[in-house]
């Protein structure tokens, strides 16, 4: 059993609490995350390792380095690192137990809220959720704050103060320094009531992932669903099952306008179009009748680099985008006697074209790649093989007609593209 610690009032009543009871202190032990936002965060790590020696409870300390990009929610970035770090501390089966109490679940529906959650943010958070190979666990939601307070109080404890709790730039925070106060002298009952409330939306919310769960059933193929199948759904139940699969798959699911565009547009779009919808790096493509998840490998600045394949016939491409080998093979696409002795190989830049078939017509890549279903993650890291401005091969995908073997030609080349795990 392990205890989330921040060394703050709630947490310490928490593991305090649990380290009292003998049976219990034999099997506790205790994570605290170091955020390092903070100039004092270590000197909190060692007041955490000192709290934990007088309670005889075992501490492990992960410190975290955040790198907020341009435009990202501080508060989010911390919350998911946090998280992140708390599964990968947590051994398989074990219960991590958090200190979020009732006036923390009403602070998280009214955020919600306020953000145009649907039922699954209204419905706050869950008693016990599954994280990383345990299982986490919230035994304190229906204690009040003023609890807690009392059992710090009681004992003497020191407790530590992060001051970014007083900073109302954080919407959490606002939201308790200057609104719940005034929430809760008109409303003393708010924090149970709204709480009862999130209990009957979680319950509202299960109802709509049986009914989703059996939706996905009908229409699963393998990992992928079938367009057809969804069509026939009743449109809200389509975005039930959509929302649903997408998130049982372990990624975010988008937005309520891509979730739309995904319900509609993609399942209305003509045959063969293969159209896709992406956010973050989650990928939903149709092809041949079916709908597949996809996540996209992020590629840095791309890559321009020189081969020479008669000396060299390996390569290895940069970025993480897997190696390119040349091997001799009866039924090979090029031709060695026309192949250049160097190439240059690199990533699309947009506006590339090249003839598939010898006397058809020059084709864009773009459209190749579409027409063909490629995923989009693989379009980003197709390695293209030149000969000055010319386009040679896109991986082992397609050979231009100009380097592809004639009845005459006496040795065959094949190019294999081995993509990145």
């Amino acid at each position: 059993m392990c205890v989330a610690f921040s060394g703050g009032e709630d947490s310490t009543a928490l593991l305090t609490l649990l380290a009292e009871v003998p049976a219990l202190r034999a099997r506790l032990r205790a994570v605290h995350i170091d955020h390092g936002l903070h100039p004092d965060s270590r000197s909190w790590a060692r007041a955490c390792r000192a709290r934990c020696r007088l309670l005889q409870v075992p501490l492990v300390v992960r410190r975290l380095t955040l790198a907020r990009t341009k435009g990202q929610s501080l508060e989010a970035l911390a919350r998911a690192a946090r998280y992140a770090a708390l599964a990968a501390a947590l051994r398989p089966g074990e219960v991590l137990l958090t200190a979020h109490h009732l006036e923390d679940q009403l602070e998280t529906v009214l955020l919600q809220l306020l953000r145009g959650a649907g039922l699954p943010g209204l419905a706050a958070m869950p008693a016990v959720a599954p994280l990383g190979a345990g299982v986490l666990v919230r035994p304190l939601l229906g204690v009040s704050r003023a609890q807690l307070r009392a059992v710090v109080q009681a004992r003497g404890l020191h407790c530590l103060e992060d001051p970014s709790n007083a900073d109302e730039t954080f919407d959490r925070n606002y939201l308790r320094r200057q609104v719940l106060p005034a929430i809760v002298s008109r409303w003393p009952a708010a924090a149970r009531t709204v709480a009862r409330s999130a209990r009957h939306i979680g319950a509202a919310q299960d109802l709509l992932d049986r009914l989703a769960r059996a939706d996905v059933a009908r229409a699963a193929d393998g990992a992928a669903l079938s367009a057809a199948a969804l069509r026939a759904l009743p449109l809200e139940r389509r975005r039930n099952a959509l929302r649903y699969w997408i998130s049982h798959s372990g990624r975010v699911v988008p937005d309520a306008q891509r979730l739309e565009e995904i319900a509609v547009t993609l399942l209305a779009a003509r045959a063969g179009a293969n159209p896709v919808v992406a956010w973050g790096l989650t990928t939903v493509q149709r092809h041949a009748g079916q709908l597949t998840l996809d996540t996209v490998r992020p590629v840095g600045a791309g890559y321009e680099l020189t081969w020479h394949p008669h000396r060299a016939p390996r390569l290895t491409l940069p970025a993480g985008c897997g190696r390119l080998e040349l091997v001799p093979a009866a039924h090979g696409l090029i031709d060695a006697s026309t192949l250049p002795m160097q190439l240059t190989v690199r990533t699309r830049r947009g506006g590339e074209r090249l003839r598939p078939r010898s006397g058809g017509p020059s084709r864009s890549l773009k459209s190749l790649l579409q027409s063909e279903g490629i995923a989009l993650g693989e379009r980003q890291t197709v390695p293209l093989l030149f000969a000055g401005q010319n386009l040679v091969a896109a991986g082992d995908l397609w050979v231009d007609a100009r380097w592809q073997p004639g009845a005459q030609s006496a040795k065959r080349l094949r190019l294999i593209w081995h993509r990145p795990a």
